[in-house]
């Protein structure tokens, strides 16, 4: 799994001309699924990105996360952060999870997600052509791969 994690100010997601998720300050999470993930990816992947110390504290340095700031959370599919570019100039997708596997780990996901921040979490619609809004915060935005654990 892929990540492009970013902290928000606020950010939405809008589906045919339908606010489908919103959320205040907290994190959009672009997810993308690839075909070899499991559920162990999914709880190293939630796992750190509810405890990632990216909010700031009293004293504006970074030292606190998700968990610890109660920001809110809204995760967006995003098959195309598997894109491979290395020849030609089409990217090929061939790495990304076909629909019928990756959605119920999307699922998965934001019920985990959701767990561990004791709160439900916003989110596009899977598949959907989506209009991603957003107000970065900072901006603070980080890359998570649990191939790479980096």
């Amino acid at each position: 799994m892929r990540v492009v994690l970013q902290r928000v100010k606020r950010a939405s997601v809008t589906v045919d001309g339908n606010v489908v998720g919103n959320i205040g300050h907290g994190v959009l999470i672009l997810l993308g699924i690839e075909a070899t993930d499991t559920q162990e990816d999914i709880e190293w992947l939630c796992g750190k990105i509810c405890r990632m110390r990216i909010f700031d504290d009293d004293e504006g340095v970074m030292n606190l996360s998700l968990e610890e700031n109660g920001g809110e959370a809204l995760v967006v599919s995003q098959f195309t952060l598997h894109a491979s570019t290395k020849k030609g100039n089409r990217p090929s997708y061939i790495k990304a999870a076909r629909p019928e596997q990756a959605e119920p780990l999307y699922e998965q996901f934001k019920t985990k997600l959701s767990d561990m921040l004791m709160k439900p979490v916003g989110s596009g619609v899977f598949g959907a052509m989506m209009d991603v809004e957003l107000v970065n915060d900072g901006p603070v935005t980080i890359l998570l791969d649990t191939k790479q654990k980096e």
